[in-house]
């Protein structure tokens, strides 16, 4: 930390990193950036009410449940954000104007608003770095190992968003490596009871997306980023039969993805 920079984080506040099995012996590595809604006490409630706070523009609903869920059906290694999307985004380039967003879809979030490089930089340095961090650490950590690693990016999407209903269920989201998305997006339209999205309701792009560009493509390691509808997964029962897909299709996913020589 920079000498005499004001902290951000108090005593009382959680760390801003959970990580569930490091040493799990899974192929797979799942993370959440947008799992918690964890606000800094120093931050207040960034001006919002509480129904704002629990919308999906303050986390990924359901997202942190099947990941958990997910993780111990695969023993697979988990790193969850704690802190919500709206102190600072996880899955966006620091210094860019979603990273800390004044508006999010149709809502002002005041306690963004005229921020000082001094108030941003804390929300980087002890939010944002230590979660980023963590997943370089165990990816690095498996690397020298020499450990298979499949990284697998958690997300879910808002059924209606600014207005518009959305029919994808889940959706299979990508960039410059197909490999795995194109065999996971084959195995969930066989299921036959899906609306399954190629790229929607959203694409990976260098702009929209840290964790898959920076911890997969750049690593060169085989990954997806998975989004699922978030009133499928609103409550314990939803989680639990998603992580239960999921624990099934993705190991037949690598087991393809291994056959092809990767």
């Amino acid at each position: 930390m920079p000498e005499n920079a004001a902290r951000l984080l108090s005593a009382d506040d959680p760390p801003p990193v959970r990580v569930l099995r490091p040493e799990g012996r899974s192929d797979f590595v799942l993370t959440a950036d947008h799992a918690g809604r964890a606000i800094p006490k120093r931050l207040g409630t960034l001006g919002l009410p509480d129904s704002e706070l629990a919308r999906h523009i303050a986390w990924d609903i359901g997202v942190a449940g099947v990941t958990e869920r997910l993780s111990e059906a695969l023993d697979a290694a988990a790193v969850l954000q704690t802190y919500s999307r709206l102190v600072i985004d996880c899955n966006r380039q620091p210094g860019l104007a979603t990273s800390i967003p004044i508006v999010s879809e149709l809502t002002l979030i005041p306690g963004n608003d005229n921020l000082s490089e001094e108030e941003r930089d804390a929300r980087r340095r002890e939010v944002f770095q230590p979660y980023h961090d963590r997943i370089e650490r165990l990816l690095e950590r498996r690397g020298s190992q020499g450990r298979r690693t499949l990284l697998i990016a958690m997300h879910s999407f808002t059924p209606v968003f600014k207005g518009v209903l959305r029919q994808v269920e889940i959706g299979i989201l990508y960039n410059r490596d197909a490999r795995l998305p194109h065999i996971l997006l084959d195995l969930l339209r066989h299921e036959g009871d899906l609306n399954v999205g190629d790229n929607e309701p959203y694409a990976v792009g260098d702009l929209s997306d840290y964790t898959v560009p920076v911890h997969g493509e750049r690593r060169g390691l085989p990954h997806v980023e998975i989004e699922i509808r978030q009133d499928l997964i609103a409550d314990a029962a939803g989680q639990t039969a998603w992580a239960a897909r999921l624990a099934r299709l993705l190991p037949e996913a690598d087991a393809r993805l291994r056959e092809s020589g990767i």
